[in-house]
């Protein structure tokens, strides 16, 4: 039984984490600590890293406090948290700075439904250059007008 317990704690905490980026990036990220996600918006930097890479750091310590917990305290349950947080990094990673902003020159011709509605949705988030009138916060569920063939 604990299986089930942990498959459904880790997909609920991957899901979850979709509304926390909503979350964190329009009241965060674009309220008080725009400060560290501007320079995301605006490419006025020569360096491969940017100040907005620290959100993703905080994430990645969230994940790993979870598996200290799950090591040294021994609650089970703070494993598959763990794990979801990491997988939904790792996804958020791949899309967003690797498929969509090309940080790494991967997944150039990817052209199905999927991939156009994304990269669609997050344009017009980065026509926005500053930190209000914002749209489209989420990362890997964007509105469904971004799917529709233009």
């Amino acid at each position: 039984m604990q299986t089930v317990y942990w498959v459904l704690i880790f997909f609920s905490t991957f899901f979850f984490m979709e509304f926390m980026a909503w979350f964190t990036h329009k009241y965060v990220m674009h309220g008080f600590l725009w400060s560290l996600h501007k320079d995301h918006h605006h490419k006025d930097h020569s360096s491969w890293w940017e100040r907005n890479d620290l959100f993703f750091i905080f994430y990645a310590l969230v994940s790993i406090g979870c598996f200290l917990l799950w090591q040294y305290e021994n609650i089970w349950f703070t494993l598959p948290i763990g794990l979801g947080i990491l997988a939904y990094g790792i996804a958020y990673f791949t899309v967003h700075d690797i498929f969509i902003h090309q940080r790494f020159k991967m997944f150039r011709n990817a052209d199905n439904w999927y991939a156009k509605g994304i990269r669609r949705a997050h344009k017009i988030h980065h026509k926005h250059l500053g930190k209000e009138e914002g749209e489209n916060f989420g990362m890997l569920m964007v509105p469904f007008k971004y799917f529709k063939q233009k």
